[in-house]
């Protein structure tokens, strides 16, 4: 097995389990909400939401990082302090969302929060400018599916920041559940802010599939 295939292979488990992971959170979550159920089996039920939200979290942060080894392999050369920077981004990302979800509530992980709030919105901002830049040095011409993929890859970040702008009512019901303090007004709040931020997570759904066709069908490419 080439390196290529071995990127490949890594590039569509990501995605397998990133769609995966994100309809199991979508179904578990729907359960936390119902008022029919039980308090501990919505307390069960948004455990279970959170744990399994930590995948499709952790397949974001590796995407670009296989993604950009994979662009070498279709004639995208990249400077050294490009690869410095693609080869790192995955793994730091990566274990910085781990240490932030087995270390919730955590002053560091406060801090941490903010920070990886920054930081998306800068990757929004860098990916939409380095796509810019290569198409307009002509870098992109031959593979210009490549830019399209990123500038879809940037609404994917996009997407995971409305959600987290929307899911605090959520959030916050599910520890009010677990504490055994929910009352009305937080069961209408809690659903209320599902409500907004699963109009991003069908969202995501959407342009993971239309990176997937991109990925296969490779429009524009010259090769």
């Amino acid at each position: 097995m080439s390196g290529h295939d071995i990127a490949l292979l890594i590039h569509l488990l990501l995605f397998v389990y990133w769609l995966g992971g994100d309809i199991g959170v979508f179904y578990s979550s729907g359960l936390s909400v119902n008022r029919n159920l039980s308090r501990e089996a919505r307390q069960m039920a948004g455990k279970i939401m959170i744990n399994l939200d930590l995948i499709p979290r952790l397949c974001l942060s590796l995407m670009l990082t296989i993604g950009g080894i994979l662009t070498e392999y279709y004639g995208i050369d990249h400077p050294t302090w490009q690869w410095v920077g693609i080869i790192l981004l995955g793994p730091v990302w990566f274990c910085a969302l781990i240490y932030m979800h087995f270390n919730e509530g955590t002053d560091l992980v406060k801090q941490m929060t903010k920070v990886d709030y920054v930081f998306r919105w800068v990757m929004v901002f860098t990916l939409l400018a380095s796509v810019y830049y290569g198409f307009y040095t002509d870098r992109l011409d031959a593979e210009p599916w490549v830019g399209y993929k990123l500038v879809v890859f940037a609404g994917l970040i996009f997407c995971g920041i409305m959600i987290r702008k929307y899911i605090g009512g959520f959030i916050k019901g599910i520890h009010n559940i677990a504490i055994d303090n929910i009352n009305e007004a937080d069961d209408i709040e809690m659903k209320a802010s599902l409500d907004k931020a699963r109009i991003f997570v069908l969202s995501i759904w959407v342009l993971l599939i239309v990176e997937a066709w991109i990925g296969i069908a490779k429009p524009g490419s010259m090769s």
